[in-house]
């Protein structure tokens, strides 16, 4: 199985690197998560419970940090173990890169299931790892925002009345733009009949 993509964050490049390296904010983030811990340099043992489809199982396994370069990219490689529900390893290239709105969080993940999950089929697979992707990625802007509010706070106020702006030009029927003009327009006329 193979998957990638990528996430726009309100944080800045260093606290996102931070975050993604704190056990803490992975075990929350992580759906199913119960337990990670440092098990040596860049090294984590992990506990998670798993349900795809009619399958599910308590896995655990170990994922080693590699290809360090901070704050920009690791490489993590995977293995976890969940009885005779199957096997999941693999590895995924994470990637930070800072922009105007904060940073782009970038992913690319190779993988190999066995087992009963293997069993179930590539499309629940695949469709049950994206989930767990968009859940994770959900949960980390989540505890991100709870982290860095300030981050947030800025672009929720800009887009808020930006959208608001907008919306309630969609709801008078009449473009942004006409208002605009209709503007300038009374403003002139006020002007000169002054």
């Amino acid at each position: 199985m193979d998957m990638q993509g990528n996430r726009q964050l309100a944080v800045t490049q260093q606290q996102a690197w931070d975050a993604l390296n704190d056990p803490e904010v992975l075990k929350r983030c992580i759906p199913g998560c119960d337990k990670v811990q440092a098990d040596g340099d860049n090294r984590y043992a992990i506990g998670m419970a798993l349900k795809i489809g009619p399958v599910a199982a308590k896995f655990n396994g170990k994922i080693l940090l590699s290809d360090i370069n901070p704050p920009s990219s690791y490489k993590l490689g995977f293995d976890g173990q969940g009885g005779v529900a199957g096997f999941g390893k693999g590895s995924a290239q994470v990637t930070l890169a800072p922009n105007d709105e904060g940073c782009e969080l970038g992913y690319t993940v190779n993988a190999q299931v066995g087992g009963k999950i293997a069993q179930l089929g590539q499309r629940l697979i695949d469709g049950a790892a994206k989930n767990l992707a968009e859940d994770f990625f959900k949960r980390f802007d989540e505890e991100m925002q709870r982290q860095h509010p300030e981050n947030y706070a800025a672009k929720v106020v800009m887009g808020d009345s930006e959208a608001e702006a907008e919306t309630s030009a969609q709801n008078s029927g009449v473009p942004v733009w006409v208002w605009v003009a209709g503007g300038i327009v009374l403003a002139a006329a006020a002007w000169w009949l002054r």
